[in-house]
């Protein structure tokens, strides 16, 4: 019969097998490349014939694979079938394994997967680093090394390109692979070695990214490599056997150098600590095996350890690194928001407003924290997901070495491969899924230092109507347990996606396996969602109302505190105990209920589980027409419902997690938006000008917030330099609301208030620490007896000081024999030390 196809094939008669005569279909492609091959094909398998004859020689064509002649030299190994009769018959069912673990297949992906990996992630890498790039590094002798053996790798590529258009000049036909697939690894290799120079130039000493790559190349093509050693036609084609041994050598001799690193860079800009964390200096294999942190484990394994066998931060885990991050970004978030409007302050940095507050609570944070944070949650997920795709493919693998075990005609590799092939993708699932966790407890210490130091950024902001809202137990709450929840939510935020991932993929092999009785289990699953909706809703109600109790706990106790004398004077123990308790006792109600719904979550997916299996196995028992349930579907089916146990075992406590960190995360952003001081109420200028005048007021109208009218009204003043001012009045006359003015903690609404040089403020609540007077005045600066003298005369404290028992170096701070005069004066030399 004829065969019909594109003008591209010259076409002859082919008849079957079963005949007397075979005739030989001959083509051309492009390049001038042209073919002759005897292809005995049954008449059912013309139309697959067409298919065939377009694939490269990695594709399969009639009892025996397609030989490309290329000078009496077979693509093949003699003898060797690549699919067998099953590729072309149509009505027979074959095992999936001849599909994915063909020789066909396993040549195809070592010839086109290290390049595929190398141009998909070697843009992205080089754009990453040419945006978080640093110094440039020496030209060390690893990175000539390296940069030798990718010349070599180029100069063997090119000539195996070389050598089939010189035969095509010559007029001798070439397999279209010949040329196609030494070009694309010349370009691929050219490529590589440009990512090694541009590593050196940003600062780069160990690449993950080529690591993949050189052990891609490493195993994938060793594979070929192997086979064609084995196959024994060394002598027909010598030339092309050493290239392929020498690029093999090459390529194992720059695996073996991207697990070095390389010197640091020539102009660093961080200062060494004296104890650097080694990860820094480590490999990417000691990296992704966590081999960095070896010799720590081993040292604590042999003695206690100290604080000096501790490693010193980095600067991007130091909270002076974290904290201004996030301040600018919060800053950012804030300024592109509508109705802002910048502010200038020439202020000190501390006291600089950063939020004003009409505006949007949740948003401006959540951005400022996803920028600063994102890359480090991105590349954990990516993880993640990569060990869910290695977790994915263990149910896959024990279905063909199943399938493989029951079939006698299999050869004896495709079990060992299998049974490697389980055992490595195991493997691989517990490296990226630790890799997974240590990122999200980085990320975690990362979140909770930066936004503890934004906090108590925000502490030195707030205006006096903020401070009267919010207490210093208040603050105590969202720093101790508010960020606390925040950050351990970053553990299971990626559940709230991903799980809901892992019981589609689980319902997905369920239904390949069973057919339709897996859709039982799906049943199941829908009529336990709206009891887990309402406990959900349920739960995060609770959840606020605790919060509520526990911060009104907490500025209870906190006043306690501060009054503990005058509770006690007056025995009031008993009404403030049972007031405490009160409160104790609705938190602890809020508490048990809340814990209470998140049980029965938790009872109400592990009973699903075990109805999942009863259902999904009696119904397939009963309904299936042959009633039976063989090796694969038993083990595959327990494998699957495994991980589907692990998901709904994870998920309550994603739930439970996220809404405690939703209700804590709204409490800092609605703390962080509060009012703050004015930084236009006051200019304070730190320069010495020529005018006399230090302090002045003019036409100045001040209110303590928006809401309340003004207290003090058209405010009139100037002090000239070395004036010393006492501003005289009987109690709420405004002298403390007057001081707090010329601070700029009182909202102005009209006038303008101008202080020049440094300020220094003796609140009428004297702040003492609980140690020497010597530390309460030089505050851990140099000691300097003849100026600490006359500091305490100047504040009238000598007499004083020589009646204490030790001098100058008597403890102080809550100490009974410590007149009111005394401890109220103490803070004043503090002031003047400087």
């Amino acid at each position: 019969m004829e065969v019909a196809g594109p003008a591209l094939f010259r076409g002859s008669r082919i008849t079957s097998p079963g005949t007397s005569s075979t005739s030989v279909c001959s083509w051309t492609l492009p390049w001038g490349l042209r073919y002759p091959a005897p292809i005995p094909v049954k008449p059912a398998w013309s139309r697959l014939l067409l298919l065939g004859l377009e694939l490269s020689s990695e594709g399969c064509s009639g009892t025996n694979r397609l030989r490309l002649m290329n000078r009496g030299r077979s693509m093949a190994t003699p003898g060797e079938q690549c699919a067998g009769l099953r590729v072309w018959n149509q009505t027979e069912q074959e095992p999936a394994a001849y599909h994915l673990l063909s020789l066909c297949f396993v040549r195809a992906a070592s010839s086109w997967v290290p390049p595929m990996y190398l141009w998909v992630l070697g843009p992205i890498y080089l754009l990453y680093i040419h945006r978080h790039g640093r110094c440039y590094l020496r030209m060390s002798h690893l990175f000539k090394t390296k940069m030798v053996l990718g010349l070599a790798l180029i100069l063997l590529y090119t000539f195996n390109v070389a050598v089939p258009l010189w035969r095509i000049h010559q007029g001798v036909p070439q397999a279209p692979e010949l040329l196609i697939h030494p070009t694309v690894w010349l370009t691929t290799m050219s490529f590589a070695t440009f990512l090694i120079h541009m590593e050196r130039r940003k600062g780069v000493r160990s690449s993950g990214v080529l690591f993949g790559y050189w052990l891609l190349c490493c195993i994938l093509p060793g594979i070929n490599t192997v086979q064609q050693a084995s196959a024994g036609n060394f002598r027909q084609e010598p030339l092309h056997h050493l290239a392929t041994y020498l690029c093999l050598s090459l390529v194992v001799a720059e695996l073996v150098l991207s697990c070095l690193v390389d010197q640091p860079p020539f102009f660093s800009e961080d200062s060494q600590p004296l104890n650097p964390c080694p990860e820094a200096e480590a490999s990417f294999p000691s990296k992704a095996m966590f081999w960095w942190a070896s010799g720590l484990l081993w040292r604590g394994y042999k003695k206690l350890l100290g604080p000096k066998d501790l490693w010193s931060l980095g600067r991007e885990n130091s909270s002076e690194e974290l904290v201004s991050q996030l301040e600018r970004e919060w800053r950012r978030s804030c300024n592109g928001l509508p109705g802002h409007k910048g502010h200038s302050s020439v202020g000190a940095p501390e006291t600089e407003a950063f939020l004003q507050p009409e505006r949007s609570q949740r948003g401006p944070l959540l951005r400022a924290i996803w920028r600063v944070f994102r890359s480090t949650f991105l590349l954990g997920t990516l993880s993640l997901v990569i060990s869910d795709a290695f977790r994915f493919a263990v149910p896959k693998l024990l279905s063909l070495f199943l399938e493989f075990m029951g079939d006698r005609n299999s050869s004896a590799w495709t079990g060992w491969l299998l049974a490697v092939l389980m055992f490595a993708a195991a493997c691989l699932q517990t490296l990226f899924e630790q890799q997974h966790m240590y990122r999200a407890k980085v990320l975690q210490m990362r979140l909770r230092t930066a936004i503890t130091g934004l906090v108590y950024r925000k502490v030195l902001v707030l205006s006096s109507g903020s401070r009267k809202s919010s207490a210093a137990g208040d603050v105590v709450n969202l720093v101790s347990v508010d960020i606390q929840r925040l950050a351990e939510s970053i553990i299971y935020l990626n559940g709230l996606w991903l799980l809901f991932l892992w019981i589609f993929v689980c319902f997905v092999y369920l239904w390949q396996l069973l057919g339709p009785s897996a859709l039982t289990a799906v049943a199941v699953f829908l009529s336990l969602l709206p009891l887990n909706f309402f406990i959900t809703k349920k739960r995060g109600f609770h959840q606020e109302e605790q919060m509520r109790q526990k911060a009104s706990r907490a500025r209870l106790t906190s006043s306690m505190l501060r009054t503990v004398r005058t509770i006690k004077s007056h025995g009031w123990e008993h009404a403030f105990l049972e007031r405490l308790l009160h409160i104790r006792g609705q938190e602890l109600s809020a508490l048990k209920t809340s814990t209470l719904l998140f049980s029965v979550s938790l009872v109400s997916f592990q009973v699903s589980t075990f109805l999942v299996a009863l259902v999904v196995f009696a119904v397939h028992t009963l309904v299936a027409e042959d009633n039976a349930m063989d090796a694969e579907k038993a083990f595959v089916t327990l494998t699957v419902l495994s991980i589907l146990n692990k998901a709904q075992a994870f998920l309550p406590f994603s739930v439970h997690c996220i809404v405690q960190a939703r209700v804590s995360f709204d409490r800092l952003a609605a703390f962080l938006c509060l009012e703050e001081v004015d930084p236009n109420g006051m200019i304070a200028s730190n320069s010495r000008r020529s005018s006399k005048d230090r302090i002045s007021v003019h036409n100045g109208t001040f209110a303590w917030s928006q809401e309340s009218p003004p207290c003090l009204h058209g405010i009139n003043l100037t002090v000239p330099q070395g004036c010393l001012l006492a501003v005289v009045g009987p109690v709420g006359a405004g002298k403390s609301s007057l001081l707090s003015a010329l601070l700029g903690e009182l909202l102005k609404v009209e006038g303008s208030v101008s202080i020049e040089g440094s300020v220094a403020y003796v609140p009428q609540e004297a702040w003492v620490q609980n140690t020497s007077v010597v530390e309460n005045v030089c505050f851990r600066q140099e000691l300097d007896l003849p100026w600490l003298q006359k500091v305490l005369d100047a504040c009238a404290l000598g007499s004083d000081v020589a009646s204490f028992p030790a001098g100058v170096h008597t403890p102080i701070g809550e100490q009974p024999w410590l007149s009111w005069n005394s401890q109220n004066h103490l803070p004043l030399p503090a002031k003047h030390w400087d």
